[in-house]
């Protein structure tokens, strides 16, 4: 790095904090979005070449990394094996066990996916509850159901983008 130790602290000092609001008004989670700032800062540390514009460089490095990790949660299938086979609705749903208020909001909130669910096409919506809650694979489903790959995956892309407007309509920013 061309940067002298000082040059690095002081670059760190005056972007830190613009940085780290850029980052947290594009990453929800407080704790991912401390990490994505460190990794930024780690690897613009760790960088051989000579950076002429630093607060350019830094941005986007935190928007590439803003990405990533977007791409690697939207890989992460809904089912999951790991959590001895508890579906990712059912960790996320408010426990019906923690009283009166937590049973309503969990009725209510699969009163509503049950009732978007049943808004889409018959197709779009078989292949959603396949692969998201049944966890089957795309492959399996389509060799199955001798349907195209490339039609299946588009048939859930279609339901994923008809039951988020329906739910965030309903919710607002509480869907994602």
């Amino acid at each position: 790095m061309s940067e002298t130790p000082q040059r690095f602290t002081d670059i760190v000092v005056r972007e830190r904090s613009r940085l780290g609001n850029f980052i947290r008004g594009r990453v929800r989670d407080a704790a991912e979005a401390e990490d994505i700032l460190q990794d930024v800062l780690v690897e613009f540390l760790v960088a051989t070449e000579a950076i002429e514009q630093t607060g350019a460089w830094l941005f986007r490095v935190a928007k590439n990394r803003i990405i990533d990790r977007a791409r690697k949660k939207k890989e992460e299938p809904l089912a999951s094996d790991d959590e001895g086979g508890v579906s990712w609705l059912e960790q996320n749903l408010p426990d019906a066990a923690a009283g009166p208020e937590a049973a309503y909001a969990r009725t209510v909130l699969l009163a509503s996916i049950q009732a978007a669910l049943q808004t889409l096409p018959p197709e779009q919506r078989d292949v959603f509850v396949a692969h998201e809650i049944d966890g089957i694979s795309f492959n399996e489903l389509s060799a199955q159901w001798k349907v195209a790959l490339n039609t299946l995956l588009a048939r859930k892309r279609y339901a994923v983008l008809a039951l988020r407007a329906q739910l965030q309509a309903e919710y607002g920013d509480l869907i994602v």
